[in-house]
């Protein structure tokens, strides 16, 4: 048997495995900075396979977080989770504190260095309770009130736990150092950032990051493997403050920060568009006022932008901020603005879409290649950080997509995805990873 049939073979048997684990993280799921049973569960079982393993400060440089939540909601769903089957002895203090994420190390003497990131929080989400819904049916929906995985992170999670199973098992067929990035924080943008500065991809010669992907999209096969095109992004959230006052009796002594903040609502809308590639701009909530007869004195928007580029985000970025002081100014109303997530433009490198292309025709027949091996991607992803990072320093990277049918689109109520994607997702990563450390 030679070490490809091997590495398949064990991926085939942890199907029910991986199955177990992502509905397991499906049904506590975690948003980010809150996903402390997931790191603990996740650092637990690395260190019983032999990894070494980094959690806390080691993981994320604490200047570098954004979209921390207050101390309060930390300390109340740390104690929450003690209750749901978290092994106490892998949640440290840090975690605790919101310094979620986990690294796995396996150092192989001489040779590249490869890191593959998996990223392992949910959304703020209620999920659905309808009998039709297979998690609710089956008994594995979110015991999380507001928190659920509806976009495959539970997933991507066990795919990141097989497969350091699987290369711990032929770590003797491995040269050089692997490091395995379980990111908190995607969902907004939040994570990779403070991954990123803490230097964990200052090293890295490889990068491969993965998504599961609806198989009714572009993407004609098993495994598309390089993307590009993901639109930079930065996200805001925005408090105008004013001095209320009696909207019958004193008008004129108020200062009107819902109105302030409406008129930053119509200006923002009308930022131009760029005339280098796309550009988006949303204002997603704006909370103001405490009754009809009082001059509201502060109100709260979450707003973001994107761009093609980064620079095109800059752009946009620059504008926003400008219009947020000026409808403040206008109202005689202070603004304050807090940068919540950001992300940045993202491509594949060729070289490397063209190696697992080649290693998937090779040694993983069994799974179809898309025809288009370097698609366009959607949204926004901070895994651009990470890349960029091994990039700037002369590596390669790429962030593939793996398919398969799922129940409704991602980032709904009602998502779930085919769980036979886990074991195949195991399958590329390890083929990958076996070709690059040969």
């Amino acid at each position: 048997m030679n070490r490809i049939e091997r590495m398949l073979r064990m991926a085939q048997a942890m199907q029910p495995e991986l199955t177990a684990l992502r509905r397991d993280f499906h049904s506590h799921a975690e948003t980010g900075w809150l996903e402390m049973r997931t790191s603990a569960i996740i650092a637990q079982r690395l260190t019983a396979l032999g990894y070494e393993v980094l959690t806390g400060r080691a993981v994320c440089a604490e200047e570098a977080r954004m979209g921390v939540p207050p101390g309060d909601v930390l300390r109340a769903h740390a104690q929450a989770v003690l209750g749901q089957g978290t092994p106490e002895e892998a949640l440290t203090g840090e975690m605790r504190e919101g310094f979620t994420g986990v690294i796995g190390i396996l150092r192989c003497g001489e040779g590249p260095t490869l890191a593959l990131r998996f990223d392992i929080d949910a959304l703020g989400m209620q999920e659905c309770s309808d009998a039709a819904h297979r998690p609710a049916r089956e008994g594995f929906a979110s015991q999380n009130a507001g928190m659920m995985h509806a976009c495959g992170h539970d997933g991507h999670a066990a795919i990141g736990l097989g497969v350091a199973k699987v290369l711990m098992e032929m770590r003797e067929e491995l040269h050089g150092t692997l490091k395995l990035l379980f990111q908190p924080g995607e969902e907004g943008a939040r994570g990779a950032r403070a991954m990123v500065a803490a230097g964990h991809l200052d090293d890295v010669d490889v990068f491969i990051g993965s998504h599961i992907a609806p198989d009714d999209g572009p993407d004609d096969g098993d495994v598309t493997p390089g993307t590009w095109g993901s639109l930079a992004t930065t996200k805001y959230d925005v408090t105008f403050r004013g001095l209320a006052a009696h909207a019958g009796g004193y008008p004129e002594k108020g200062k009107n920060a819902l109105v302030a903040a409406a008129s930053a609502v119509l200006a923002l809308h009308a930022i131009p568009r760029h005339s280098g590639g796309q550009s988006r701009v949303n204002v997603g909530t704006l909370h103001a006022g405490t009754g009809r007869n009082v001059i509201p004195d502060e109100a709260r928007m979450q707003i973001e932008v994107r761009g093609e580029t980064t620079e095109i985000n800059d752009f946009m970025a620059r504008s926003a901020v400008d219009i947020c002081r000026g409808a403040a100014a206008m109202q005689g109303c202070e603004c304050g603005i807090v940068t919540m997530g950001a992300a940045e433009s993202q491509h594949s490198d060729e070289a490397l879409i063209e190696r697992i292309a080649g290693i998937v025709r090779r040694d993983l027949p069994q799974l179809r290649l898309s025809s288009i091996l370097n698609a366009q991607n959607w949204g926004s992803e901070d895994i651009s950080l990470m890349m960029n990072r091994v990039q700037a320093h002369g590596g390669q990277a790429t962030y593939m997509r793996v398919m398969t049918p799922m129940a409704s689109a991602q980032h709904t109520v009602r998502f779930d995805f085919d769980e036979t994607v886990l074991g195949k997702s195991v399958a590329v990563f390890c083929a990958a990873a076996l070709d690059v450390m040969k």
